[in-house]
């Protein structure tokens, strides 16, 4: 028996081993932590319950017979962070340089049917060299496996990754279908085809990091919702953002215990607004107010700045906020925005997610680019996410809600539920000036006269008022109360029910 259990121990110490200590040290050199020391990070200590350790592949061919590893390049099982229960995979780096085999794909799906069976998220550590070429076409098989557990698992169960080396070619099409990616600057890129393909098929000369790290898919392509110095951060953030998060659809985001009071009142938020209607002010000072106390977790805090999305607690509670930037473009809504606000509006709705909206937008960006972009088409987006939502929703409107943009952002036509406004919010098809100049064309040339059509505007629709008297709005409030209204407002609106008709699906305009 002793001779048994001593194998066993011998076994195990083997499989931790991966790659060996020489592919181990190389992987520590590069400032890259190994797969079972980001499982170790990423989960509480001692929780982790590891399947399929000495699991290894069936490829007979380029001499790969002699040459098996137990788990295969990919370590998986499940655990807790903060008590709560989560599914994770780690590719190994060190072993066949983490490229994917027929094996390692079979060891991810079981995970993440796990995942679905019993209602946990599942957390995807990638760091990969890609398919196995020597497996040929079943790695491309598992790659595909793998493919359609994310497309089932979309809506059911929180998906995040964290791109942690290389992605590249098939393999950026599974945190692609995710809803959360995470990258490490410097260490991580992600990319279809790399920098040589690049240049033998277009001529162009890039680097690896150009090409698709962690700064061009946080800043440019959006394919990445937030970029850390290291491994260690990324992970910490990560057991942040899974604290906001339900478990499954099943379940409600947790109540945290909170040490604000509900009723705390802001003076300074009287003032936040500046007396110049074309001058700017930062909308996260407002949110940070708003929130128990000031944690907000940012989503894609460097793309599409116009709009700023992310995650605060109210009472304990999870709130997915979208809010307009007037510090960027004026807080306009343009293609990039729309896409972004939009994504993070279904995330919230699918998990059951109260959603609240802050508004100041004086409309879409104007411009060729933009409608040949297609912005009509991407604005229609976030209009669609906010009008098939069914979870409470919220909605401060704090200075301009000018045309359609007004209509867009959670209005009141959208099944709003709460539609608060500060008594300085600007409710209006456009702006005074250019509603004035289309009103009185004849009068341009007389400058006093326009001024005084231009007053009369303004002391008509600058105000919220005019909604208000229709219902549109249901309440003014002051915005030093911002805080205790919201609250109260999530708090009436914990037991809603509202279904949309039956469908297989919807089409959201893609």
């Amino acid at each position: 028996m002793k001779d048994i259990l001593s194998e066993l121990e011998d076994r195990r110490a083997a499989a931790r081993l991966g790659g060996g200590q020489r592919r181990i040290d190389a992987q520590h050199k590069k400032g890259k932590l190994t797969a079972r020391e980001r499982i170790e990070l990423l989960l509480d200590e001692g929780s982790f319950e590891e399947f399929d350790m000495f699991k290894t592949h069936r490829c007979t061919e380029f001499g790969m017979e002699a040459d098996h590893v137990s788990g295969d390049g990919v370590v998986t099982g499940w655990g807790t962070v903060n008590g709560r229960m989560v599914y994770v995979f780690s590719q190994d780096f060190t072993v066949f340089g983490g490229s994917l085999s027929e094996t390692h794909a079979e060891k991810i799906c079981k995970i993440m049917d796990m995942a679905l069976q019993n209602g946990a998220p599942v957390i995807g550590m990638n760091d990969s060299g890609g398919a196995r070429i020597q497996e040929g076409v079943a790695s491309l098989a598992g790659y595909a496996e793998v493919f359609q557990k994310n497309i089932m698992a979309s809506g059911v169960v929180p998906q995040i990754s964290l791109i942690m080396g290389p992605c590249a070619g098939g393999a950026v099409y599974s945190p692609a279908m995710t809803d959360f990616i995470f990258m490490v600057k410097d260490s991580s890129y992600m990319f279809v085809t790399g920098p040589d393909v690049v240049k033998t098929v277009t001529n162009e000369i890039v680097t690896a990091e150009e090409l698709g790290g962690a700064s061009t898919h946080t800043r440019k392509s959006s394919v990445a919702d937030g970029a850390y110095e290291n491994d260690v951060e990324a992970i910490a953030e990560t057991r942040r953002l899974i604290d906001f998060l339900p478990l499954s659809n099943r379940e409600k985001a947790p109540v945290r215990p909170f040490f604000d009071d509900v009723k705390r009142v802001e003076e300074s938020l009287d003032t936040l607004i500046p007396a110049n209607p074309n001058q700017p002010y930062d909308m996260k000072e407002l949110i940070l107010k708003i929130a128990d106390e000031g944690d907000f977790f940012e989503i894609q805090k460097d793309y599409a700045g116009n709009i700023i999305t992310g995650f605060i607690r109210i009472e304990g509670q999870t709130v997915g906020v979208v809010a307009n930037q007037p510090m960027v473009l004026a807080g306009c809504l343009d293609i990039d925005s729309s896409r972004k606000a939009a994504r993070f509006v279904r995330f919230c709705d699918a998990f059951e997610i109260p959603i609240l909206t802050f508004v100041d937008v004086p409309g879409f960006l104007p411009g060729t680019g933009q409608e040949y972009g297609g912005v009509i088409k991407h604005g229609a987006k976030l209009l669609f996410a906010y009008g098939e939502a069914t979870v409470p929703k919220v909605t401060v409107i704090t200075r301009k809600a000018y045309g359609g943009a007004y209509d867009v952002m959670a209005s009141k036509h959208l099944r709003g539920d709460f539609n608060y406004a500060w008594p300085t919010a600007e409710i209006a098809v456009m702006g005074a000036k250019g509603a004035v100049e289309i009103l009185y064309r004849s009068e341009l040339g007389d400058a006093e006269k326009i001024a005084a059509r231009t007053k009369d505007y303004e002391d008509r629709f600058a105000n919220p008022f005019v909604a208000a008297e229709r219902g549109f709005i249901d309440e003014v409030i002051q915005p030093h109360s911002t805080r205790r209204r919201v609250a109260r407002a999530f708090a009436s609106l914990r037991s809603k029910k509202l279904a949309n008709p039956w469908k297989k699906h919807d089409n959201i305009p893609l």
